[in-house]
């Protein structure tokens, strides 16, 4: 069941929203304030996400940028909902990385079709996608969110499983540690070079106790996984 989030602060609009949307079968979360957006979409993961322009503390415009630069979440739809409907306005929601731009007053049989339509796309983009990464005894599976050292589970943050996606898409491949910060982090999120050091420690210790080190040093240059030894 797809969960939608409904970001918009006029308690009619939210609630209109919510009502044809559970009537429609999806699961709502309704937020009022943009500064609680970011940290709602970490806890929730949505399917889709309905954002306001105009919102107190954060606009809508500037969440959209957040959430597109952040690589765990940039592929979640986004249709903005605005009363802004001025061509130019539309212009710089899309460039903002929206998906989709509909104007206030709205037509909720449109809005329902347009969300099924991004809702569709985000399937089949989904269904393309590798499900599971192998190296060794590892196992990533992109699904689920979980990864496995033989019959071992791995607890690691959201963080470290995306190093080590990245690793295992490209397996001997070596990365700098400015590679990382840029495929990981994303270039608008300000990381000092030595987190990506303390991330990888955090993963060695955490593969590392159901079998041998795979995670390689290139000493000045930077981290591949790689089944032959480690240099420190």
């Amino acid at each position: 069941m797809a969960t939608i989030m409904i970001v918009e602060d006029e308690q009619a609009i939210s609630l209109l929203l919510k009502y044809n949307l559970e009537k429609e079968g999806y699961e709502t979360i309704c937020i009022a304030h943009g500064n609680r957006v970011i940290s709602a979409v970490e806890k929730s993961n949505p399917s889709l996400i309905l954002l306001d322009w105009m919102l107190p503390e954060m606009s809508g415009l500037e969440l959209c940028r957040i959430i597109r630069n952040n690589p765990e979440y940039k592929n979640i739809p986004i249709i903005m909902l605005t009363a802004k409907g001025q061509e130019e306005d539309k212009v710089r929601g899309l460039s903002a990385g929206a998906d989709d731009y509909v104007t206030k007053p709205f037509s909720v049989p449109e809005l329902l079709a347009r969300i099924k339509t991004n809702l569709r796309r985000v399937t089949v983009v989904a269904s393309t996608q590798k499900k599971e990464y192998v190296f060794q005894d590892i196992r990533l599976d992109t699904v689920q969110k979980k990864i496995f050292r033989g019959e071992n589970y791995v607890r690691v943050g959201p963080t470290e499983f995306r190093i080590l996606q990245l690793l295992l898409t490209n397996p001997r491949q070596v990365f700098s540690r400015e590679d990382l910060l840029k495929e990981v982090w994303g270039n608008s999120v300000y990381v000092e070079l030595r987190t990506v050091d303390v991330h990888i420690r955090r993963l060695r210790k955490a593969l590392n106790e159901f079998g041998p080190d795979y995670i390689r040093t290139i000493r000045a240059t930077g981290y591949s996984i790689d089944d032959h030894e480690v240099e420190e």
